[in-house]
C-alpha cells in the first residue's frame, strides 16, 4: 500500500491509518469467544456464561485492547513500508473523517535525523599527556607507609603536633547553649590531615597531655550541620592521650607486606608504576576523549528528537532518584527534581549518541572481537586472578555491550585525533590524578 507521510515541522511527521471496522469488530468477537471459555461469574458454570453477559462485562475492555494492537500494527507496517526510522512513541489520535466502513487515526511522531558531520581536518583537539615521575611513586609509597603507620605514646611533656594521633574530650556551646553533635568523649583524630575544621586542629597543636583549652570555632556558612553553620561557637577541648605515628621503613618488609612478588623496594617501586601507568593511561583516555567528542559535536549538524531528549531526561532523573535512595535521603521517590536541570546534559548525549553513531557507521568504526578480547584483557589485568575477572566479562552480555561501547569510543577516538588538528600539551601527574 501507498503510506502519505506529511512533514509537519523539523522531524515530526504524520500518517493516517486507516482499519476496516469489520477487521476489528471480528478481532473483538474471536477474543470475547476464547475469554469466555475460561471466564467465572457468579451464577453460571465456568465456560457457561453467555456470550451477550461476557460483551456487555468485558466488551469495552476488549475492544480498546484490540483498537491499540491494531493500530500499532498498522504503524509498524506504515513506518517501514515508508523507511522511516521512529524515535520514540507516535501520538495516536483517531481522525475526524474516515471513509465508509473504515476507522481512521492520525499518528503523529518523531524521525531520526540526518546527521551531517563536517571537515574533521579543521576540528581542533588539545591531547594531553602525562609522565610518571619518581616523585609521583614516592608520594604513593608515603601514602602507603601512612596506610600502615602505627601509633606509641609520646612523653608527659610532649607537645602535639602534626602527625601525632591525639584522644580528646570536647563541648562546644553557641551563646552558652550545647548543641547537637558539639560534645564527645575519647574523640581520635590525627592533628595536620585535615580531618577536623582549622580552628580545632590550630588549637589542638601544642597542647600536652591533661591540658584543657577554650577556643573559637566560626562555622562555615556552607557546613553540613545546617544547625550551626555560619555561627560561631566557644568550644573547650582537653587531651586525654597523645601517641606519636611510626611509619614503617621503606625495605623488603614493607614490599612483603603489600604482596608485591619481587619483594625488594626496586620491586615495589616497579610494581607502584606499572599501576600508576595503568591509571594514567585510563584517565588519559578519558580526559582526551571528552575533547575529542567536544570537537566532534562542534562539527555536526542535526535536529535532536524531542522524544529521544525527553527519554533521556527521565533516566537521568531515575539515576539522581536512585542516587537520593542509596544516600540515605528520605523520601527519595517524592524528591522535586526538576527535569529542566538536565535538560542540557540529555540534550549532549542524545547529540553525542546520534553523532558517533554516524560517524561509526560511516566509517565501519565497530568494535572487533580482537579489539573486545584485548579490553577485556586489559581491564582484567590488574586483578590476581585475570582469568576469571576475563569469565566474569564473558558470561555477562549486559557487560560486554558496555565493553563494547568503550571500545567504540575509543575507535571514534583515534578516527578524530587522526583527522584533527592535535595540539599536545603535558600536564603534571598530581593534576591529572586531581591531587594537590
Amino acid at each position: 500500500m501507498a503510506v502519505t507521510v506529511e512533514t509537519l515541522e523539523k522531524l515530526e511527521r504524520k500518517i493516517t491509518l486507516t482499519l476496516p471496522v469489520d477487521t476489528i469488530q471480528n478481532e473483538v468477537n474471536t477474543r470475547l469467544r476464547k475469554l469466555a471459555r475460561t471466564v467465572k461469574m457468579d451464577g453460571f458454570r465456568p465456560g457457561k456464561v453467555p456470550m451477550n453477559v461476557v460483551a456487555q462485562r468485558y466488551g469495552y475492555s476488549v475492544h480498546y485492547e484490540v483498537m491499540n494492537d491494531k493500530v500499532g500494527e498498522a504503524f509498524s507496517v506504515a513506518a517501514n513500508e515508508a523507511q522511516l526510522r521512529v524515535a520514540g512513541q507516535p501520538r495516536i489520535t483517531e481522525a475526524e473523517k474516515a471513509p465508509e466502513g473504515q476507522v481512521a487515526f492520525d499518528a503523529v511522531f518523531e524521525v531520526f535525523p540526518e546527521v551531517k558531520i563536517g571537515d574533521l581536518s579543521t576540528a581542533e583537539v588539545e591531547k594531553i599527556s602525562t609522565e610518571v615521575t619518581d616523585a609521583a611513586i614516592d608520594k604513593t609509597v608515603e601514602i602507603l607507609r601512612k596506610q600502615r603507620r602505627t601509633f606509641a605514646q609520646r612523653a608527659q611533656d610532649a607537645a602535639a603536633q602534626d602527625g601525632d594521633r591525639v584522644t580528646v574530650d570536647f563541648e562546644g556551646k553557641i551563646d552558652g547553649e550545647p548543641f547537637a553533635g558539639g560534645k564527645a568523649s575519647d574523640f581520635q583524630f590525627i592533628v595536620g590531615e585535615g580531618q577536623m575544621l582549622k580552628e580545632f586542629e590550630d588549637a589542638t597543636r601544642g597542647m600536652k597531655l591533661g591540658e584543657s583549652k577554650t577556643f573559637p570555632l566560626a562555622f562555615p556558612a556552607d557546613y553540613h550541620g545546617k544547625d550551626v553553620a555560619g555561627k560561631t561557637a566557644d568550644f573547650l577541648v582537653t587531651l586525654k592521650k597523645l601517641e606519636a605515628a611510626h611509619l614503617p621503613a621503606v625495605d623488603g618488609e614493607l614490599a612483603k607486606s603489600l604482596g608485591i612478588a619481587d619483594a625488594t623496594v626496586e620491586g615495589l617501586r616497579a610494581d607502584i608504576r606499572k599501576n600508576l601507568e595503568r591509571e594514567v593511561k585510563f584517565r588519559l583516555l578519558g580526559r582526551n576523549k571528552a575533547a575529542v567528542m567536544d570537537a566532534l559535536v562542534s562539527k555536526a549538524e542535526l535536529d535532536l528528537p524531542k522524544a529521544s531528549v525527553q527519554a533521556e531526561v527521565e533516566r537521568l532523573v531515575a539515576g539522581a532518584r536512585e542516587d537520593l535512595k542509596q544516600r540515605g535521603i528520605k523520601d527519595a521517590d517524592k524528591a522535586p527534581i526538576p527535569e529542566d536541570m538536565f535538560r542540557p546534559q540529555a540534550e549532549r548525549r542524545v547529540r553525542l549518541g546520534l553523532v558517533v553513531a554516524e560517524l561509526v557507521k560511516a566509517n565501519n568504526l565497530q568494535a572487533k572481537p580482537e579489539q573486545l578480547k584485548a579490553h577485556v584483557e586489559e581491564l582484567a589485568s590488574s586483578y590476581e586472578k585475570p582469568a576469571d575477572v576475563m569469565r566474569w566479562y564473558f558470561s555477562d552480555n549486559r557487560r560486554m555491550a558496555e565493553v563494547e561501547a568503550v571500545v567504540i569510543e575509543n575507535n571514534v577516538t583515534d578516527f578524530v585525533l587522526a583527522k584533527a588538528k592535535v595540539t599536545e600539551k603535558s600536564v603534571a601527574f598530581d593534576e591529572l590524578m586531581g591531587q594537590n
